[in-house]
């Protein structure tokens, strides 16, 4: 098995046949695990196998375009896939990805924030209170399902402790539904 290059970014090799090879697991890969491998946090390089050609840049674009190709996926507004579009050719085209950049980095540390600041608000409304435990299995389902969005992270979160022992899973897993929905309901009404 080849390791990943000293810097610890992985190549990937692109066939003409357009399939993608992992160097350092030795193995055939998908779009799908690239998109993995990004949200995971894992740096990779994508290389024409045959040129040596950094196609990284154009791979990378390939992933967003079957991302917002699935219903209901899109993140990319009509109206900025336009500016941005006007902006090709345009004399603020080379100031482009460093604004998109910096307005990304600065969107990442917002949310770290808002979600760092939720978490104080709900352990601290509830303290000392017959709701802790609820707040507590709440914010633990909550950080499960912002997880996928947060660069290097690992999965879910764990999962949260029964409060009744005699509780039957079924029951819990409802319970634990209702709780994730009444949450996503608040979470929409702060985005408002």
């Amino acid at each position: 098995m080849k390791k990943p290059n000293a810097d610890g970014v992985v190549t990937i090799k692109k066939y003409a046949n357009r399939r993608l090879y992992n160097t350092e697991t030795s193995s055939y890969i998908t779009l799908e695990h690239l998109a993995a491998m990004t949200r995971g946090g894992r740096e990779f390089r994508v290389v024409d196998a045959k040129t040596d050609e950094d196609i990284t840049h154009t791979v990378l674009t390939q992933i967003i375009m079957e991302e917002e190709g699935r219903e209901g996926q899109a993140m990319l507004p009509v109206g900025f896939l336009r500016q941005l579009i006007a902006l090709y050719g345009d004399s603020m085209q080379k100031m482009v990805p460093g604004y998109l950049e910096a307005s990304m980095e600065s969107f990442r540390r917002n949310h770290a924030q808002l979600q760092s600041g939720f978490q104080s608000a709900v352990q601290g409304a509830f303290s000392g209170s017959p709701f802790a435990e609820i707040a507590k299995r709440n914010m633990a389902m909550f950080e499960a399902a912002t997880s996928a969005f947060k660069p290097g992270a690992g999965g879910t979160a764990p999962a949260p402790a029964a409060t009744d022992a005699n509780a039957s899973k079924d029951e819990e897993i409802a319970a634990l539904k209702a709780e994730l929905a009444s949450l996503h309901k608040k979470v929409e009404r702060l985005a408002e």
